[in-house]
């Protein structure tokens, strides 16, 4: 493993920027009722906003909103519901100084969330349904462009791998070819591996170790592993309310290979760790 720094990048985020060259914290906002961690927690608007305020108080600087989970065996949900769950909560955070990501794969929700002040589009399908490809070029807006295969109902059959990191690396730079021929602008492109999704406990492992290597791609990189079923397992079948320090120490691993972003329920805790990170680097 190898202490890499971070890319002299800045991400455009409306009125707002990112400093990639500095690690952020992307915070977690699911208004769902079945997302595997904290599905029903936060599916009122005043609960999520009130979770969000507090993950900024704790050092997010972004808010990733999600109206569909993307758990193992989750049910798709209508495009309406999604805008319903998701707008009204966007709407709201917009009139606070955070970049606000939206999880979602499709071009519908994406477009509705950047009406009412989204910056980035967070899509864990690498912008693979209908138009999503020509949506992202025309909202010129941050594209987070995730490794999956399948669906969530399917992706847990499809982890043969001759070399998982080779063959992440190759699948994603073939989404980020064709994302590029559309007309998405480089500098608006980060990656994320996809830890959980369509790999097994072991090739997750193997991904974190080789993160290093996802810096070939030249594009800043998301890790987004919190409270994954791997880091579960790693801790000897701890459940996912019992992950919060596993999914710390992944991250911060992840941040020494390069990952400009991470995608945690445990803010604080995280934003703690990055702290004394830096200060170590600073000594």
């Amino acid at each position: 493993m190898r202490l890499m720094p971070l890319p002299k990048r800045v991400l455009q985020c409306g009125t707002l920027s990112l400093d990639l060259s500095q690690p952020h914290v992307m915070g977690i906002l699911n208004v769902t009722p079945d997302s595997f961690s904290d599905g029903g927690k936060h599916n009122t608007q005043d609960q999520a906003i009130a979770y969000a305020l507090q993950m900024i108080a704790d050092g997010a600087t972004v808010i990733d909103v999600g109206g569909e989970s993307t758990r193992p065996g989750a049910s798709s949900v209508e495009v309406e519901e999604e805008i319903r769950r998701v707008v009204p909560v966007v709407k709201e955070l917009s009139k606070h100084n955070v970049v606000i990501s939206i999880d979602t794969s499709q071009p519908e929700v994406i477009k509705a969330a950047v009406k009412a002040g989204a910056h980035i589009w967070n899509d864990v399908r690498a912008l693979t349904r209908p138009h999503a490809l020509v949506t992202a070029a025309e909202l010129n807006i941050p594209i987070i462009i995730m490794h999956m295969r399948g669906e969530p109902t399917t992706m847990n059959q499809l982890d043969q791998y001759n070399d998982v990191t080779v063959d992440v690396m190759g699948e994603l730079q073939q989404r980020v070819n064709d994302a590029l021929k559309v007309g998405v602008k480089p500098e608006n492109i980060m990656i994320d591996p996809g830890f959980g999704f369509a790999k097994n406990a072991q090739q997750n492992l193997k991904l974190l170790q080789q993160f290093h290597k996802l810096n070939q791609m030249g594009y800043p990189i998301l890790s987004a592993l919190s409270r994954k079923r791997f880091i579960g397992e790693a801790l000897g079948g701890a459940d996912a309310q019992n992950r919060a320090v596993g999914s710390v120490a992944a991250h911060l691993i992840s941040i020494q290979q390069g990952a400009s972003m991470v995608r945690a329920h445990d803010v604080k805790a995280m934003s703690d760790a990055i702290q004394v990170w830096q200060a170590m680097l600073s000594a």
